[in-house]
């Protein structure tokens, strides 16, 4: 029996990134050697069992054979004549397909260190094309490894165009979509996996609401760079420089659906765009089962991102109104949350990536005035049941008013 560490974890060591998980495969072993040494079994689909003190993942060594449609129509063979080779080469890219023995030897059978030697992600094998998934994965890897200047091999994005071309993305379930789109959200560059589903072609199946933004104009008055889509990949951008909330940064990059749904002869103008947005945008959260805490910030973005940039114009009571639509009063988060996005936006636009946005300190300097109105003082004079909340609406845009009125 030996046990070696295998990919995510090489790789990372290899490129000198934290190591989170640490998965090994065993080879020339058995379920019952396994379970005779106190390891625990837990894998439904293929034999995969958690080490008695560290609780890792073993797997025993294993190929794969496709039988079905979709990413779960597979067999798996495992028995301890499988080689470590063998294990290997069912993986996605070469920079995965890697294995550390005991003693800290590589094993690299697919030449995945020369690929992260020239920073690129390649298919280790033709079967790649047998697993729609894989297709998500790599622009997931791409936006992952962006900052080290990782791209993807001509080759296996023309793979990547054939499994697209084939229909396969058909059999992926939102679940399976949702969970790579969300994990790219947490990388340095959630663009760059939009951006290569686009370029493979993969984004007008997945996320079509999304593809449908490209070739969209936008006045190039306000948007230099013209088309929304490309806008949308600098907003992306932008937000992930601002925060590192997944959250936050899915609003950002749907926060402008409803410029697809604009009439073309309409073109550049989008002015009902933050109503038909919101709806696009549920829609899309339903079909690919997005958790509702996103859907509620990425509607109220959209609802929203209109009026914040043009704060300056606002009078005190249109802030107290939007203040009570975003719930600002129950969920202070909400309010700044919303405001990186709307800077994210202002800033995702061709030569103003490092324009001053100082439409969210205007808003912020609004929201510390309002707070600052004290219910027990309303109540202490003498209001009662619905005047108080009328009361407290009246002292609020008082209070914003001379908060943000030129000081002489």
């Amino acid at each position: 029996m030996q046990v070696y560490l295998v990919g995510g974890a090489v790789r990372d060591q290899l490129l000198k990134l934290e190591v989170y998980d640490k998965d090994w495969v065993v080879v020339g072993a058995t379920p019952e050697q396994m379970l005779a040494d106190g390891f625990q079994a837990v894998g439904k689909e293929f034999p995969v069992f958690l080490h008695p003190k560290s609780k890792q993942e073993h797997a025993l060594a294993r190929t794969e054979r496709k039988a079905g449609k979709g990413y779960t129509g597979f067999e798996c063979f495992s028995s301890p004549d499988v080689t470590l080779e063998q294990d290997l080469m069912r993986r996605d890219l070469t920079i995965n397909a890697m294995a550390q023995d005991d003693s800290g030897r590589i094993i690299d059978p697919y030449n995945g260190q020369q690929d992260i030697k020239n920073k690129v992600l390649r298919h280790v094998s033709p079967a790649f094309v047998e697993d729609p998934l894989r297709v998500l994965r790599v622009a997931r890897f791409a936006a992952k490894l962006a900052h080290l200047g990782f791209t993807v091999a001509q080759e296996t994005m023309d793979l990547m165009k054939s499994i697209v071309n084939d229909g396969e993305l058909q059999h992926l379930t939102a679940e399976r979509v949702w969970q790579e789109w969300h994990k790219s959200l947490t990388t340095r560059h959630p663009e760059v996996f939009l951006d290569v589903l686009r370029s493979c072609g993969a984004l007008a199946v997945v996320l079509p609401e999304l593809d449908a933004l490209f070739g969209v104009p936008q006045p190039e008055k306000w948007h230099p760079e013209i088309d929304t889509g490309i806008h949308t990949l600098m907003v992306a951008q932008q937000a992930a420089l601002l925060s590192t909330s997944p959250i936050v940064r899915f609003a950002a990059q749907v926060h402008d659906l409803g410029k697809a749904l604009t009439p073309p002869e309409e073109w550049p103008s989008h002015k009902l765009h933050t109503h038909t947005g919101q709806k696009a945008i549920k829609s899309l959260c339903s079909r690919v089962r997005v958790p509702n805490e996103y859907r509620d910030l990425a509607v109220a973005v959209c609802a929203q991102h209109s009026n914040v940039h043009r704060a300056a114009e606002l009078r005190p009571a249109t802030f107290i109104k939007i203040f009570g639509q975003l719930d600002v009063w129950r969920k202070p988060e909400k309010l700044q949350q919303v405001l990186v996005c709307c800077e994210a936006d202002h800033k995702g636009r061709k030569g103003l990536e490092r324009a001053p946005y100082p439409q969210a300190e205007r808003f912020m300097q609004a929201y510390q005035a309002a707070i600052s109105v004290e219910v027990q003082d309303i109540i202490a004079d003498g209001f009662k049941g619905q005047a108080i909340k009328e009361e407290l609406d009246k002292r609020r845009v008082k209070a914003v008013e001379q908060s943000l009125s030129p000081k002489a």
